[in-house]
């Protein structure tokens, strides 16, 4: 028997994420989620907490030491070659199907994997080969992945390939750290009697994703909502056209789950800062900006090699007696 799921509605204080996690399983097209903090701020919890507001509410959980054949499945190649069928055996992929699809750590993780996995979030579609053979099968599933940056970054082009990014970070608010801690123990204290407590606000939530899942196609951008999203991008100094993209369904997600007309621009700048966040440059230009505002390094902007660097000073002069060389001495 499974325990207890904590709802969804009674998250505190994580308005980011929550917007990113329904925007991410109304269009599992925008490629997934990238949630980076520090240890115990709720990651996981969200991730189990949406699940359960999705048509098979499976949350599928990719092991640290998983494999490829793991990930994706596998063929047995003699029984194809023996009886001319593809007998493929599902792998995790293939199990999150229109669920969640949850990686804890996701920077320690090999990159070909995460490749991979990126690969198949935003297509949807998952294709196995092996010796001219090959086996495909529907995987849509919303793809949350989590990190902590203590413990190391992805690379930029895999960032890039998350649609969402949420950056968590330890609350020094007394009163939140309170109403969260207290949510937490009355959950524990009585699971059903809490859940009871939301239980209106869940079939709704789900009832929502669903109504709004079905409505994506009858939206359309005019050119106002291409041009903010273009001056956005370009402000950001993003590299190629993927955050445009990923920006654009956003916000028709966001207008669909809010039961919108159409999509506006008050969507697009809604959802700017997580589409953003991982990908924003900081260019040479913004760069002597903030020096013109700030002269004096910060200890996060110093390198290891201008560590207690102190610039030289003029410390005035001396005459120097010239000596002869030792040949012309004896001549």
């Amino acid at each position: 028997m499974s325990s207890p799921v904590f709802p969804f509605p009674a998250l505190v204080a994580q308005a980011p994420l929550q917007q990113a996690l329904l925007l991410a399983a109304v269009d599992p097209s925008i490629g997934g989620v990238l949630v980076s903090g520090p240890r115990g701020t709720a990651k996981s919890t969200a991730a189990r907490a949406l699940a359960e507001l999705l048509p098979e509410g499976q949350l599928v959980t990719l092991p640290l030491g998983a494999s490829e054949e793991q990930l994706i499945g596998t063929l047995d190649i003699q029984s194809a070659l023996r009886d001319g069928g593809v007998q493929f055996s599902p792998g995790l992929l293939a199990k999150a199907h229109l669920g969640v699809l949850y990686v804890d750590e996701v920077n320690l993780l090999p990159n070909p994997l995460v490749d991979q996995l990126l690969d198949v979030a935003a297509s949807g579609v998952n294709i196995v080969e092996r010796d001219g053979i090959s086996h495909r099968h529907d995987a849509r599933f919303v793809l949350i992945g989590t990190m902590n940056p203590e413990e190391g970054d992805l690379r930029p082009q895999l960032l890039d390939r998350f649609g969402l990014a949420v950056e968590m970070s330890n609350c020094f608010d007394a009163d939140v750290r309170q109403r969260i801690v207290k949510a937490r123990l009355a959950f524990d204290a009585e699971p059903d009697a809490f859940r009871g407590r939301h239980e209106s606000e869940l079939a709704s939530l789900s009832e929502r994703i669903h109504a709004a899942r079905a409505s994506l196609s009858a939206f359309a951008f005019d050119d106002a909502v291409h041009a903010r999203v273009s001056e956005l991008c370009i402000e950001a100094h993003v590299d190629g056209l993927r955050a445009d993209i990923v920006m654009l369904r956003a916000a028709r997600a966001l207008a669909a789950l809010e039961g919108a007309s159409n999509v506006a621009v008050t969507h697009v700048e809604r959802v700017a800062d997580a589409v953003l966040k991982h990908r924003r440059r900081e260019t040479q230009a913004s760069s002597q900006a903030q020096r013109a505002r700030d002269p004096m390094p910060r200890e996060a902007d110093k390198g290891e090699a201008d560590w207690g660097y102190v610039p030289p000073e003029p410390t005035g002069t001396a005459k120097v007696k010239q000596v002869r060389p030792l040949a012309a001495k004896k001549a």
